[in-house]
């Protein structure tokens, strides 16, 4: 009977077998792995109580579920539960037990290899009277291993139900448990970290679908204008993407910007300054057309926007509209270089356009020896038949370099002759020369002309002095005055050549600065001034008329501002002076004119 009832327990036991497997595969967590092994063991395998205990990532052993049958008087594992032993321990305990198959069996008179930090428990049932009864102090363990080797977890089970040591058949039921239970855990490991992963990733796609929508809104809806810039391909400096407050700003449709690029909207004048800006964090002020053909004033700001591996992206450009302050600095500006009654220039921007034409001053060339300082006297000169200090007649040059011919001895004239500007030494007739490109160059000295023929050309000031103007503002009052001023700044500024300057100096001063001019033509120049001048003036109905006093000066090589300006006002004043001087007596009077 018994020889019949075991393949009948065998087959039902498979079959029991196979539905806790089934259910260790069922599973979709961990820990719904985990009970399921422990109860498979207890409901498959016929004991009364089971626990796993699996491997940390710190390599220790935490008791992770554990399961018994509700009529056992069993104590339980259940109190075992999240408890830790360390690694060591465990291994030293396998170590001790014997060694059935993959199994490990610690019989309880080995409970001394047992260490206290290994979570136990005993067992309530009854002492053994054979030699193969259960104790209740027995361990019997199955070490669950990867499919590499590496040690996932151990399943302990406690008190067959038989009352006996398990038998052959029942341990290599036990092992091949063991063994799915290990795939099982190891599988169910495996699809907690992909869920883990994809927990992260989610969490990460989440994170960057937010970035990008904060993103597109800070872009979209920034106050100021906005541009992304493609780095790469075909489409290199293309604006691939612009948003509203560019499109406003520049009054261009989105669609008709995504086409152009940064070169093709800025000003020619600011195209070189587009091409220093550098990409990461350049800056630049520059003007960019609009739809109509206006230029408006912005400040770009870049940022290189970059991927980890793939290096830089796109260019990012901040657009800040800066008109408003762009047009109040060049007022500024106008107001420190222009008069405030008639628009015009002033002193301090008369000579800072004269300063920009000028040679630099340096001294005198080697062969003009015995050059002094200004205002120092001359070693070894004489005096001239009309009583000027002379200078000696130019000597050979020391420098190495010959004169070009003729010219030394022509200097050599215009010395003997009295001909030099005061304390420079250069002949009176040398001009500041602008010689038109179909000019032959001449005769050249250092880089500066000598002996100039008459038709050279150069830089005139035309120092013009209003005559009469003090009765204007004595009989009329201030504001009859300067309607006068601002009328008579009018006539100039219609009767100079393009590329003139005229400037009021100071009073009823004016300057005119008129660069590559002929000697023929600035007096001629000097004749339209005064027609515009000189015809009566309908103000507050009523006429009224000033002349005007003229003197024409040149600059020359070696002159500074104070010195051709001078010269200019020279010559001015001995026009008034052979006329009677109307309006000025003497040089006190000028000067309080001005001061006022």
């Amino acid at each position: 009977m018994e020889a019949e009832s075991e393949p009948y327990v065998r087959l039902a036991t498979l079959r029991t077998l196979h539905r806790v497997v089934a259910d260790l595969n069922a599973a979709r967590s961990l820990a719904g792995t985990l009970q399921a092994v422990v109860e498979g063991a207890v409901h498959g395998l016929g004991f009364d109580a089971a626990a796993v205990s699996l491997v940390r990532p710190d390599g220790d052993l935490v008791v992770a579920a554990v399961w018994e049958i509700e009529e056992s008087a069993f104590g339980g594992p259940a109190v075992l539960l999240g408890q830790v032993g360390s690694r060591e321990s465990w291994e030293r305990m396998l170590q001790v037990a014997d060694h059935w198959g993959t199994l490990r069996f610690l019989p309880h008179d080995r409970g001394w290899a047992i260490a206290t930090d290994v979570p136990t428990w005993t067992g309530d049932g009854p002492m053994p009277v054979y030699g193969n009864d259960w104790h209740p102090s027995d361990v019997l363990l199955a070490p669950m291993y990867s499919a590499g080797g590496d040690l996932l977890g151990i399943l302990s089970v406690d008190r067959p139900r038989s009352g006996k040591r398990p038998g052959a058949w029942t341990r290599e039921a036990l092992e091949m448990f063991s063994l799915q239970a290990s795939i099982a855990i190891g599988n169910a490991r495996l699809r907690a970290e992909m869920q883990r992963a994809l927990a992260r990733l989610e969490k990460e796609q989440q994170a960057l679908r937010a970035s990008e929508e904060s993103f597109r809104q800070a872009f979209e809806y920034a106050p100021s204008g906005m541009a992304i810039t493609e780095l790469h391909g075909e489409a290199t400096g293309q604006l691939s993407r612009v948003n509203d407050a560019l499109c406003r700003l520049l009054g261009r449709p989105r669609a008709a910007l995504r086409q152009q690029r940064f070169v093709d909207l800025v000003h020619p004048d600011d195209l070189d300054l587009l091409r220093r800006t550098s990409a990461e964090g350049g800056r630049a002020e520059l003007r960019l057309s609009r739809r109509d053909g206006s230029y408006q004033w912005v400040c770009l700001r870049n940022s290189v926007v970059a991927d980890a591996a793939e290096g830089p992206s796109f260019l990012l450009t901040h657009v800040e509209d800066i008109e408003d302050r762009k047009r109040h600095e060049l007022q500024l500006a106008h107001r420190a270089s222009h008069d405030a009654l008639t628009g015009l220039p002033n002193g301090a921007e008369l000579r800072a356009r004269l300063a920009r034409r000028l040679c630099p001053v340096a001294p005198p060339p080697a062969g003009i020896p015995g050059q002094a300082p200004h205002g120092a006297p001359q070693q070894g000169a004489h005096a001239a038949p009309d009583g000027r200090p002379a200078v000696e007649a130019p000597a050979p040059p020391a420098h190495g370099y010959a004169a070009p011919d003729g010219a030394l001895e022509r200097d050599r004239a215009a010395f003997a002759a009295g001909e030099v500007l005061q304390h420079t030494g250069v002949p009176a007739h040398h001009v500041h020369a602008v010689v038109p490109a179909e000019q032959p160059p001449g005769d050249l000295w250092h880089g500066h002309r000598r002996g100039a023929p008459t038709g050279e050309r150069g830089l005139a000031v035309l120092y013009c002095d209003l005559d009469g103007f003090k009765l204007v503002n004595d009989r009329h009052g201030h504001n009859t005055g300067d309607a006068v001023l601002i009328e008579i700044a009018r006539r100039l500024q219609q009767v100079v050549r393009e590329g003139d300057t005229v400037a009021r100096m100071s009073g009823d001063e004016f300057v005119v600065l008129a660069d590559n001019i002929g000697r023929e033509e600035a007096k001629e120049l000097a004749g339209r001034l005064r027609g515009a001048i000189l015809p009566p003036m309908r103000i507050d109905n009523r006429a009224v008329r000033v002349g005007v006093s003229l003197g024409i000066g040149w600059a020359g090589c070696g002159m500074s501002i104070d010195e051709v300006l001078h010269s200019a006002d020279e010559r001015m004043y001995d026009e008034k002076r052979t006329r009677g001087g109307a309006a000025r007596g003497s040089r006190g009077e000028r000067s309080h004119r001005r001061a006022g």
